[in-house]
């Protein structure tokens, strides 16, 4: 899948099995070895049923990543939601 470098963690994208679904996941790895990965479900209210259309929405939101809080917590756009989906109409 993707990655990309922080300053302190290494940001991956991927796709965790849940049952016969997938989840779209970013897992921030500090890279100076002193913590463990933290997981962060991307759609959390959304499951794919496909594994490669979980990935690419992981990829998508690793691209969106700002940039990461000091305890590796991604920032993304203001606004962002993660899905595709068009805004509902005001």
């Amino acid at each position: 899948m993707t990655d990309r470098l922080f300053d302190h963690y290494t940001v991956h994208a991927t796709a965790v099995a849940e049952g016969s679904r997938f989840t779209a996941c970013i897992v921030v790895t500090p890279r100076e070895r002193s913590g463990f990965p933290v997981y962060f479900a991307i759609c959390e209210n959304r499951s794919f049923r496909d594994k490669s259309l979980a990935e690419e929405a992981a990829a998508k939101a690793l691209a969106a990543i700002e940039s990461l809080e000091d305890d590796g917590t991604p920032v993304f756009p203001e606004g962002y939601t993660g899905f595709d989906d068009e805004p509902p109409a005001a």
